[in-house]
């Protein structure tokens, strides 16, 4: 009798922890809506000291994400809401406000598979003496790795409670999977080419081979080396094979006169996605001199494709706790001068890293910017800025030139920024690098 009388006392001090049945077996809800309300047969474990055995309950919920329609290296945050737990008080104490911590997994299927963890915040409102344990809601990340149809469906979850005891309920799934919630479809989108050549010389004459190098090739590729006469590729081409590193080391004979650089690619045909170039090269012209002619020539001399910018860090806008929402601030301008001249234009492209604070991490996913690109007066090339969107690790174009017969100049760029902060941050600073690279 003691023995039950210290369980009566324990139930009701501690009835946060302690579940009741409140649904029978799993039900599947329609598929041709996303996200879906799902329920799914629970098996809960009250902590011990609630002196309550193992319950079979139903637990209704759904997934929902922030990009239902992602690229293959995006992040997609995933929300997993507990709309009935399987779970009632069954006492007749009221609980208080802001007891339950939520953490469980969501269940990846499809093209990728695996379990993304979530968890909520501390948050609850006071739960009358036998009444029903509130809706939580838990958020978490994944990359995604692979294209195709990915499925989403709850799994199991805990509630942590801190009342009086530090105290666990965990919840699992008695057949898993549960039901899909939601479905995303992923796509490869368009990786960043670094494929990139240089010549062993800037000119010669015709005839003439020129020394080819390359690098970040796909491995085992086959490459052709061609001339070009500004838009158009010229009849002089040689074939090579990318080692096992992606580089190559090869040359081209050049004959054709108009030639003014040289490409390499992957395919039967030039393709900017998968070539690099065209790398300046200049023919000769050995026409011999006319009796009682002078021939005169002089020499503009090329210079380099360099970058420089305004500043080295960013200070964005500060956020609440509790709301996030949009850091916004602006990019430190960037100058780009072309003096190469020849026919290659160039690409600014930029990735940025997770932003690291007090123990917590802003996904690299959520930084965006809206590119602008300006031409300065007289420059023979125009500038073109990339498109507004995600940054993330992957990277994105801020701006580019394309090529041309002859190109060349000076640019300004800047990007209007803005990072996406989850509501309930921990408070603090977080910081993240932004890389650019000209190429």
């Amino acid at each position: 009798m003691a023995t039950r009388a210290r369980r009566r006392r324990w139930s009701s001090l501690l009835g946060a922890t302690a579940i009741a049945v409140t649904g029978g077996g799993a039900l599947a809800c329609p598929a041709d809506a996303a996200p879906t309300n799902v329920d799914f047969a629970t098996h809960c474990i009250p902590p011990d000291i609630a002196g309550i055995p193992p319950i079979d309950g139903t637990t209704t919920a759904n997934v929902s994400v922030d990009n239902a329609s992602p690229e293959v290296g995006d992040t997609v945050t995933v929300t997993y809401t507990v709309v009935k737990p399987a779970a009632n008080n069954p006492t007749a104490i009221a609980l208080p406000a802001d007891i339950m911590t939520p953490t469980g997994k969501v269940t990846l299927g499809g093209a990728q598979t695996g379990a993304v963890t979530v968890a909520g915040p501390k948050k609850n409102d006071p739960v009358p003496g036998n009444g029903a344990f509130p809706s939580f809601s838990m958020t978490g990340t994944f990359r995604v790795t692979a294209a195709g149809a990915i499925t989403l469906s709850p799994g199991d979850y805990n509630i942590h409670t801190s009342y009086i005891l530090e105290l666990d309920t965990p919840c699992t799934v008695i057949t898993p999977p549960a039901p899909v919630s939601e479905t995303i479809t992923a796509t490869d989108g368009n990786p960043t080419n670094n494929r990139a050549i240089s010549l062993g010389s800037a000119s010669g004459d015709p005839g003439d081979s020129v020394a080819v190098s390359g690098s970040d090739f796909t491995p085992g590729a086959a490459v052709t080396l061609a001339g070009r006469a500004g838009d158009t590729q010229t009849a002089d081409t040689a074939t090579v094979t990318a080692g096992p590193d992606g580089s190559f080391s090869g040359s081209l004979v050049v004959n054709d006169k108009t030639t003014t650089g040289v490409v390499a690619y992957e395919g039967s045909a030039w393709n900017a996605e998968k070539g690099a170039g065209p790398a300046a090269y200049v023919v000769n012209d050995t026409t011999p001199v006319p009796d009682g002619s002078q021939k005169l020539t002089t020499t503009v001399q090329a210079g380099t494709l360099s970058m420089s910018q305004a500043g080295d860090s960013v200070r964005l806008s500060a956020v609440d706790f509790g709301e996030g929402g949009a850091s916004s601030g602006a990019l430190q301008t960037v100058t780009v001068e072309d003096f190469r001249g020849g026919p290659a234009g160039w690409s600014l492209t930029g990735k940025v890293t997770d932003f690291t604070g007090p123990g917590a991490r802003i996904d690299a996913g959520k930084l965006k910017w809206n590119p602008a690109c300006a031409t300065e007066a007289g420059s023979p090339s125009t500038c073109q800025a990339g498109s507004a969107g995600t940054v993330g690790i992957a990277g994105a174009t801020l701006a580019s030139t394309p090529n041309g017969t002859l190109t060349g100049g000076e640019f300004t760029v800047d990007a209007g920024l803005s990072l996406d902060v989850p509501a309930f941050t921990p408070p603090g600073s977080y910081a993240g690098v932004l890389t650019l690279t000209l190429s």
